[in-house]
């Protein structure tokens, strides 16, 4: 279960001051109801994978025993 700020409370901010467990959540959630989106909501998600790939991606900077190298945003 995702547990951080609601899309209400992030649409308030930059996308560049998102968490990147945030845009993980929010670009997952958004990609599995994409042929529904209005043009808001295809707007939105674009500018989330822009801002995902002005980071360079999202990947875990190192893995070890207690956790892998995705990120998790449960």
């Amino acid at each position: 279960m995702y547990v951080g700020r609601d899309m209400t409370a992030l649409s308030m901010i930059g996308k560049e001051e998102w968490k990147d467990s945030e845009l993980a959540y929010f670009h997952h959630s958004l990609q599995q109801i994409m042929p529904y989106l209005n043009s808001e909501g295809q707007t939105i998600h674009r500018q989330i994978i822009n801002e995902i790939q002005n980071r360079g991606g999202l990947h875990r900077r190192e893995g070890d025993y207690t956790h892998g190298t995705e990120i998790v945003y449960d």
